[in-house]
């Protein structure tokens, strides 16, 4: 190959590289492939109230395996709940029990449908929301 074709091949690839970069974060900054199981989200940890510290282990029991330790989503699973679609004007309480007890039809992530919650009580569920308002609000989500 000519100095020049393997110039051009140079620019060629590192165009792609460019494009290819560019078009896996989307308008937050957030990946959008990072890859299976990857967390989605960074989340800062605030110092959690009593209830959303038991919240705590019953999400790392009941939800962690799709949304992630902390609430920060896994790629190919389930989506970061510290995120600003689940904030409170949009994603009531209400929505959490209603998701946890009968499951929920995808409406805002490529994830498929959430099926219902087996082992987790509405006290549970309770907890669980304690737990992730105080990781939005942290987070700047109100």
């Amino acid at each position: 190959m000519t100095v020049r074709r393997l110039a051009v091949v140079a620019v060629g690839l590192a165009t792609i590289l460019v494009l290819a970069l560019a078009t896996q974060f989307n308008d937050t900054g957030e990946r959008k492939y990072p890859g299976q199981g990857v967390p989605m989200v960074k989340v800062t940890i605030p110092a959690l109230s009593e209830q959303a510290r038991t919240g705590q282990k019953l999400f790392q029991e009941n939800c962690s395996a799709c949304h992630g330790d902390n609430a920060v989503g896994k790629e190919g699973f389930g989506p970061p709940l510290v995120h600003r679609i689940y904030e409170p004007n949009h994603h009531s309480d209400g929505a959490f029990f209603v998701a946890a007890k009968q499951g929920v039809r995808a409406h805002h992530w490529p994830f498929g449908d959430m099926p219902p919650v087996q082992n987790a009580s509405p006290r549970d569920v309770e907890r669980i929301v304690v737990f992730v308002r105080e990781l939005q609000r942290a987070n700047g989500i109100y």
